[in-house]
């Protein structure tokens, strides 16, 4: 009899939820409103009438379900409470418990970004790797951690919190967590614009960039096309990048490091403006970490979801 296990991504928007088979195969992935109206009282309801009705859809029963896993945007402690997540208007929700009272199957939860760790180690660009860290790079900095195949969650849930590390004094502008000159600051896609327009107004060379509203993907095409002051912001954010991996590295000491988000579309290129900054600042017995691209995309929060519950 086939097994089947269920994984739900919660985004501000949209919830992408996947029926896998228990080996990870793709059965079927479709997405949901996220309803954040009433602190977002109905999100939880909603994944369990939408598994239900996939359920009734596909003629699986109870029994053929090993479970449900869910990410979230916030910190998820090992009761599956979330303590916190702003864009889902939510305030301590148990989201294990709330979603297996509807549901009446094993659920596990976890944060969105870990549990995206958890997806490109099992079925992405770290399949085969027991130590590994995914390092998102979009708005802002995410990450995952994973040690002996087992995520690094903390205390609280909010382990893997690597987009707040601390790597530059003295700058005058302030985070999104409150603090000061954090990886993500200069190593998001937000960072990099910050970077390039700090560039372009030290000098007055000419560039395509130069006047316009341009965005992440822009430095780095102007890079490429070989515009002098594009690549000068291109190696600025590559050393940041990899001082950043550099700590990360330090800490947990992976076999390989899992880039993902909207920058990683820039390619192999991130790597080699990466490399000479880690190189320089890793510990020695920890810089010889394999480097690769996320495979699964947004995707990745569905599998990693679907993985927690399989353990």
């Amino acid at each position: 009899m086939a097994r089947y296990v269920f994984g739900a991504d919660v985004g501000g928007t949209t919830v992408k939820i996947g029926l896998l088979t228990e080996t990870g195969e793709k059965v079927d992935f479709w997405e949901i409103p996220t309803r954040t109206e009433d602190h977002g009282s109905q999100i939880i309801p909603d994944i369990a009438e939408s598994i239900r009705a996939k359920m009734k859809e596909k003629g699986i029963e109870d029994t053929q379900v090993v479970g449900a896993g869910v990410g979230v945007p916030g910190a998820v402690n090992a009761d599956g409470v979330c303590y916190q997540a702003v864009n889902l208007g939510w305030e301590k929700v148990n989201v294990v418990n709330e979603l297996h009272s509807k549901l009446k199957l094993p659920v596990k939860a976890g944060n969105d970004a870990n549990v995206a760790a958890l997806g490109e180690a099992w079925k992405g660009g770290g399949q085969g790797y027991k130590n590994l860290c995914l390092v998102t790079l979009g708005t802002g900095v995410g990450g995952g951690i994973i040690v002996e195949g087992n995520l690094l969650s903390g205390a609280k849930g909010s382990g893997g919190e690597i987009g707040h590390i601390h790597l530059v004094d003295d700058e005058p502008e302030t985070c999104g967590c409150g603090n000061h000159g954090c990886f993500e600051m200069y190593a998001s896609a937000t960072g990099a614009v910050r970077i390039a327009k700090r560039v372009l107004a030290a000098t007055d060379e000419d560039s395509v960039l130069r006047g316009k509203d341009f965005e992440c993907r822009d430095i780095f095409d102007a890079a490429k096309a070989g515009d002098k002051v594009a690549k000068e912001c291109a190696e600025k954010y590559g050393y940041y990048l990899g001082k950043g991996i550099a700590v990360v590295a330090s800490v947990t000491n992976p076999e390989i490091i899992v880039l993902g988000g909207g920058v990683s579309k820039a390619g192999d290129m991130l790597f080699d403006l990466l490399m000479p900054s880690f190189k320089k600042y890793v510990f020695p017995g920890c810089g010889d970490a394999k480097f690769a691209l996320a495979k699964l995309g947004n995707d990745a929060g569905v599998f990693g979801a679907a993985r927690l519950v399989i353990g």
